[in-house]
């Protein structure tokens, strides 16, 4: 049974998307002609300035809709939605000022009209799609927009799927039924039935289903085109989630090898241009943020050197890009006596070796305060004024401005896909940094590490430096 509560949606923001538009530019005109007491430069009358913003607004939504604002896929996104928003908006503004240009025709009668029509319409299309986002929620709760999914399989993916859809009031799906059952129990109150066949299943619930979700590949390839024959006659959408996740992450690409169809999976979707431009990217970023921060960065080392005596920074050997070592430049943090020594080295030497346990208890950090960190060194750690000097490593090509931490050899040996990480340079900043730093463990850190190396993109760099930065000023996770 086919479902079209997506496709609603996606028709019901496009209107919304319209409307917004139109009346944040009628509120700039308002603002700048009607109620302002300063000359325009062109007369454009309000009838025509409608009119012309209403031949010209479909473009405003085919571009929104080549940034994917219609897309499923980006409507929980919420960070990467507002930024598409605004890119958007503002390409749509460029738009009605190069018409104008080529066509010779006056658009707006002053220039404030389009920077208010930018402010607007950002603001306008945010308030507009949280409000959108909250009825279609409470319409979840009512069970109204509901997707409803059969999992056939019985691997740990299947119970991953049934705890990541489990709220269904956010996330609009619902599992009302499972294949399997002879490998992993199901309690007996779940909210779902438990078919010990797909012919079982399809008879008892075929016709209320939206979804069919392939957890399993069946040795019976019989078995396997029943489940796909059955998706594509009853008009159901069919999606195959493998056991070995890892391998059908990052970038694939379907191709034809010597006649014959295969499925491209490479480590990283950072290949060809994508590097060029990362490393690019980090050149301009790093050499404008050095200038930028020169005079934070000769406070910072006066105040360390004032404090102690001893040296400003320290360099530590870490790994990056195909397990090449880099040396990677901090203020130093860590009182003279510690410096340059690990945990337990430290803890030892102060009589106080089981701090060393407890500091790796709890992910890297002591609940209590570190007694190695100087007192300059916890402000420095605070505001995250320690790893400014990374800047230089940036520029120098060691590491990134964004990518997984780097790591010392001893921590990353701990984890088994370590080579998977190294497929990228490491950064200064990172997905698991902004997901919850020092508060996360080891394991899921890697995790994330490991996802963004298989899911990489500019524009989630971008997000992550501009979530860095909010998470800074937060001090959100800090020790």
């Amino acid at each position: 049974m086919k479902n079209n509560s997506s496709l609603v949606y996606s028709v019901g923001l496009v209107i919304g998307d319209s409307l917004a538009l139109i009346v944040a530019f009628v509120v700039a005109y308002i603002l700048r002609v009607s109620l302002s007491q300063v000359p325009i430069s062109e007369q454009v009358s309000a009838v025509d300035f409608i009119t012309t913003l209403l031949i010209l607004l479909p473009f405003f939504i085919f571009v929104f809709a080549l940034l994917g604002l219609y897309n499923h896929r980006i409507h929980e996104q919420r960070f990467s939605e507002i930024g598409r928003l605004f890119t958007g908006t503002f390409i749509g503004i460029l738009f009605l000022i190069s018409y104008s240009y080529v066509f010779n025709q006056p658009i707006f009668p002053a220039r404030l009209v389009a920077f208010y029509g930018l402010g607007l319409a950002f603001v306008a299309l945010v308030l507009f799609r949280t409000i959108a986002r909250g009825i279609r929620r409470e319409l979840f709760k009512f069970d109204i927009g509901i997707t409803k999914v059969l999992i056939v399989g019985d691997t740990r993916v299947t119970h991953q799927l049934i705890n990541a859809l489990a709220r269904t009031d956010i996330t609009g799906y619902k599992v009302v039924g499972v294949v399997g059952g002879h490998v992993f129990n199901h309690p007996d109150e779940a909210p779902y039935a438990v078919y010990h066949d797909f012919a079982h299943a399809s008879r008892a619930i075929g016709r209320k289903i939206h979804m069919i979700v392939q957890t399993e590949l069946y040795a019976d390839t019989q078995r396997n085109d029943e489940i796909v024959t059955y998706a594509q006659e009853n008009h159901i959408a069919y999606r195959f989630a493998p056991g070995n996740n890892e391998l059908f992450t990052g970038n694939i690409e379907a191709e034809v090898f010597h006649s014959v169809p295969v499925i491209a999976v490479h480590q990283t979707t950072l290949l060809g241009w994508g590097k060029l431009v990362k490393r690019a990217f980090d050149i301009v970023v790093s050499l404008a943020s050095l200038i930028v921060f020169s005079p934070v960065l000769l406070l910072a080392a006066l105040a360390i050197k004032l404090s102690d005596g001893g040296p400003v920074v320290f360099r530590q050997k870490r790994l990056s890009r195909f397990n090449h070592a880099v040396g990677i430049y901090k203020f130093r943090s860590h009182k003279v006596a510690y410096n340059g020594l690990s945990p337990e080295q430290a803890f030892a030497k102060m009589g106080r070796p089981e701090l060393a346990t407890e500091y790796r208890a709890h992910a890297d950090s002591l609940p209590g305060g570190d007694p190695r960190i100087s007192r300059v060194g916890r402000w420095l750690r605070a505001t995250k004024l320690d790893e400014l000097p990374q800047l230089l490593n940036v520029l120098k090509g060691d590491i990134s401005l964004v990518g997984p931490r780097a790591l010392v050899p001893a921590e990353l040996d701990q984890y088994d896909k370590k080579n998977l990480i190294l497929s990228v340079k490491s950064g200064l900043t990172g997905l698991a940094q902004v997901s919850g730093r020092a508060d996360m463990p080891f394991e899921e850190r890697r995790k994330l590490d490991l996802y963004y190396v298989q899911n990489w993109s500019f524009w989630g760099d971008i997000v992550i430096l501009i979530k860095t930065v909010w998470v800074v000023f937060a001090r959100r996770g800090t020790r």
